[in-house]
Protein backbone atom coordinates (compact mmCIF):
# COMPACT_ATOMS: atom_id res chain seq x y z
CA UNK A 1 0.00 0.00 0.00
CA UNK A 2 1.05 3.78 -0.88
CA UNK A 3 0.07 6.86 0.21
CA UNK A 4 1.32 10.14 -0.13
CA UNK A 5 3.68 11.41 2.32
CA UNK A 6 1.51 14.64 2.89
CA UNK A 7 -0.77 12.86 4.56
CA UNK A 8 0.89 11.27 7.00
CA UNK A 9 2.92 15.13 7.53
CA UNK A 10 -0.35 16.66 8.37
CA UNK A 11 -1.37 14.08 10.85
CA UNK A 12 1.73 14.19 12.60
CA UNK A 13 1.88 17.96 13.10
CA UNK A 14 -1.71 17.57 14.45
CA UNK A 15 -0.46 15.23 17.03
CA UNK A 16 2.76 17.32 17.82
CA UNK A 17 0.55 20.34 18.06
CA UNK A 18 -2.07 19.39 20.08
CA UNK A 19 0.66 17.37 22.64
CA UNK A 20 2.92 20.57 23.09
CA UNK A 21 -0.47 22.46 23.63
CA UNK A 22 -1.34 20.15 26.70
CA UNK A 23 1.95 20.74 28.38
CA UNK A 24 0.83 24.67 29.15
CA UNK A 25 -2.15 22.74 31.65
CA UNK A 26 0.46 21.67 33.71
CA UNK A 27 1.34 24.74 34.99
CA UNK A 28 -0.90 25.89 37.77
CA UNK A 29 -1.43 29.15 39.25
CA UNK A 30 -0.15 29.32 42.77
CA UNK A 31 -2.98 29.18 45.78
CA UNK A 32 -3.54 32.79 46.78
CA UNK A 33 -1.00 33.55 50.05
CA UNK A 34 -0.51 36.41 51.76
CA UNK A 35 0.06 39.87 50.35
CA UNK A 36 3.13 40.42 48.21
CA UNK A 37 3.82 36.83 48.42
CA UNK A 38 2.55 36.20 44.48
CA UNK A 39 6.33 36.56 43.05
CA UNK A 40 7.67 34.36 45.63
CA UNK A 41 5.53 31.81 45.13
CA UNK A 42 5.82 32.22 41.38
CA UNK A 43 9.33 32.06 41.68
CA UNK A 44 9.08 28.34 43.75
CA UNK A 45 7.24 27.10 40.99
CA UNK A 46 10.64 26.92 38.87
CA UNK A 47 10.90 23.51 38.74
CA UNK A 48 7.03 23.07 36.89
CA UNK A 49 8.75 26.06 34.23
CA UNK A 50 11.99 23.93 33.99
CA UNK A 51 10.09 20.34 33.61
CA UNK A 52 7.35 22.49 30.82
CA UNK A 53 10.93 23.80 28.99
CA UNK A 54 12.69 20.78 28.41
CA UNK A 55 9.46 18.76 26.99
CA UNK A 56 8.56 22.11 25.09
CA UNK A 57 11.66 21.84 23.85
CA UNK A 58 12.01 18.31 23.14
CA UNK A 59 8.47 18.08 21.38
CA UNK A 60 9.71 21.26 18.98
CA UNK A 61 13.02 19.60 18.00
CA UNK A 62 11.15 16.92 17.20
CA UNK A 63 8.52 18.25 15.01
CA UNK A 64 11.13 19.84 13.30
CA UNK A 65 13.56 16.93 12.93
CA UNK A 66 10.15 15.46 11.86
CA UNK A 67 9.80 17.80 8.69
CA UNK A 68 13.26 17.17 7.68
CA UNK A 69 13.01 13.69 7.16
CA UNK A 70 9.82 13.61 5.15
CA UNK A 71 11.96 16.47 3.05
CA UNK A 72 14.05 12.81 2.08
CA UNK A 73 11.47 10.31 2.55
CA UNK A 74 9.09 10.41 -0.82
CA UNK A 75 6.92 7.16 -0.56
CA UNK A 76 5.37 5.12 2.52
CA UNK A 77 4.12 2.34 3.05
CA UNK A 78 2.56 0.09 6.14
CA UNK A 79 5.22 -0.84 7.94
CA UNK A 80 6.41 2.95 7.82
CA UNK A 81 3.00 3.80 8.39
CA UNK A 82 3.38 1.81 11.64
CA UNK A 83 6.43 2.85 12.58
CA UNK A 84 5.17 6.87 11.79
CA UNK A 85 2.07 5.64 14.63
CA UNK A 86 4.08 4.52 17.72
CA UNK A 87 6.72 7.34 17.69
CA UNK A 88 3.44 9.46 18.00
CA UNK A 89 2.18 7.42 20.34
CA UNK A 90 5.20 9.06 22.52
CA UNK A 91 4.68 12.21 21.32
CA UNK A 92 1.48 11.71 22.74
CA UNK A 93 2.19 10.91 26.65
CA UNK A 94 5.08 13.56 26.98
CA UNK A 95 2.77 15.85 28.73
CA UNK A 96 1.86 13.05 31.16
CA UNK A 97 5.50 12.22 32.34
CA UNK A 98 6.54 16.23 32.40
CA UNK A 99 3.60 16.79 34.82
CA UNK A 100 4.97 13.56 36.82
CA UNK A 101 8.27 15.23 36.72
CA UNK A 102 6.70 18.34 37.99
CA UNK A 103 4.76 17.42 40.80
CA UNK A 104 7.58 14.95 42.51
CA UNK A 105 10.57 17.43 42.15
CA UNK A 106 10.43 17.66 45.72
CA UNK A 107 9.08 14.03 46.93
CA UNK A 108 11.83 11.27 47.80
CA UNK A 109 10.76 9.93 44.66
CA UNK A 110 12.41 12.25 42.63
CA UNK A 111 14.20 10.23 40.89
CA UNK A 112 11.73 7.95 39.58
CA UNK A 113 9.76 11.06 38.51
CA UNK A 114 12.96 12.05 36.59
CA UNK A 115 13.61 8.71 34.89
CA UNK A 116 10.17 7.89 33.65
CA UNK A 117 10.49 11.36 32.05
CA UNK A 118 13.48 11.39 30.14
CA UNK A 119 12.97 7.73 29.45
CA UNK A 120 10.00 8.63 26.93
CA UNK A 121 12.37 11.23 25.64
CA UNK A 122 14.60 8.21 24.86
CA UNK A 123 11.25 5.67 23.61
CA UNK A 124 10.98 8.42 21.31
CA UNK A 125 14.30 9.01 19.88
CA UNK A 126 14.91 5.31 19.37
CA UNK A 127 11.13 5.43 17.78
CA UNK A 128 12.82 8.49 15.16
CA UNK A 129 15.67 5.63 14.46
CA UNK A 130 13.74 2.93 13.69
CA UNK A 131 11.69 4.82 11.37
CA UNK A 132 14.61 6.73 9.27
CA UNK A 133 16.43 3.24 9.19
CA UNK A 134 13.74 1.35 7.41
CA UNK A 135 13.13 4.04 4.67
CA UNK A 136 16.93 4.35 4.58
CA UNK A 137 17.80 1.16 4.21
CA UNK A 138 18.73 1.17 0.78
CA UNK A 139 16.67 4.04 0.09
CA UNK A 140 13.84 1.95 0.47
CA UNK A 141 11.67 5.29 0.63
CA UNK A 142 13.81 7.90 -0.40
CA UNK A 143 13.33 10.23 -2.77
CA UNK A 144 16.15 9.04 -5.86
CA UNK A 145 17.96 12.50 -5.56
CA UNK A 146 18.79 12.65 -2.30
CA UNK A 147 22.99 13.12 -1.67
CA UNK A 148 24.10 10.09 0.06
CA UNK A 149 26.21 12.03 1.82
CA UNK A 150 23.16 13.70 3.39
CA UNK A 151 21.82 9.97 4.28
CA UNK A 152 24.93 9.37 5.86
CA UNK A 153 24.47 12.49 8.45
CA UNK A 154 21.30 11.38 9.30
CA UNK A 155 21.84 8.65 10.23
CA UNK A 156 24.63 9.75 12.36
CA UNK A 157 22.33 12.25 13.45
CA UNK A 158 19.56 10.19 14.10
CA UNK A 159 22.11 7.67 16.46
CA UNK A 160 23.65 10.69 18.40
CA UNK A 161 19.74 12.14 19.63
CA UNK A 162 19.13 8.74 21.53
CA UNK A 163 22.74 8.26 22.69
CA UNK A 164 22.36 11.91 24.69
CA UNK A 165 19.04 11.18 26.20
CA UNK A 166 20.08 7.74 27.44
CA UNK A 167 23.27 9.48 28.99
CA UNK A 168 20.54 11.96 30.63
CA UNK A 169 18.37 9.27 31.22
CA UNK A 170 20.77 7.23 33.85
CA UNK A 171 22.26 10.99 35.27
CA UNK A 172 18.58 10.98 36.38
CA UNK A 173 19.41 8.13 39.04
CA UNK A 174 22.44 10.58 40.29
CA UNK A 175 21.30 14.37 39.65
CA UNK A 176 17.49 14.62 39.03
CA UNK A 177 17.80 18.32 38.17
CA UNK A 178 21.15 17.55 36.51
CA UNK A 179 18.93 15.23 33.92
CA UNK A 180 16.51 17.97 33.32
CA UNK A 181 19.33 20.29 32.67
CA UNK A 182 20.87 18.37 30.10
CA UNK A 183 17.74 17.66 28.49
CA UNK A 184 17.30 21.27 27.72
CA UNK A 185 21.36 21.35 26.66
CA UNK A 186 20.13 18.39 24.33
CA UNK A 187 17.37 20.51 22.55
CA UNK A 188 19.86 23.19 22.04
CA UNK A 189 22.58 21.75 20.62
CA UNK A 190 20.05 19.81 18.68
CA UNK A 191 18.50 22.84 17.49
CA UNK A 192 22.01 24.46 16.25
CA UNK A 193 23.21 21.26 14.64
CA UNK A 194 19.43 20.95 12.57
CA UNK A 195 18.57 24.37 11.26
CA UNK A 196 17.04 23.25 7.52
CA UNK A 197 17.85 22.57 4.50
CA UNK A 198 20.51 24.60 4.06
CA UNK A 199 22.55 23.15 6.89
CA UNK A 200 21.76 19.40 6.03
CA UNK A 201 25.52 19.52 5.39
CA UNK A 202 26.85 20.52 8.63
CA UNK A 203 24.45 18.22 10.87
CA UNK A 204 27.37 15.85 11.75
Amino acid sequence: MRTETGRVEGFSDAVFAISITLLVLDLKVPPPGGPGLLGKLLLEQWHEYLAFLASFGAIGFMWMYHHELFTFIKRVDRTLLALNVLLLLGVAIVPFPTAVAAAYVRHSDVKVAATFHTGTLVMITVFFWLLWRYASFRNRLLDPGVDPLVISIVNRTTTLVPMLYLASFFLAFISPAGSVFLNNAVVVILAILVRGPGSRRRLA
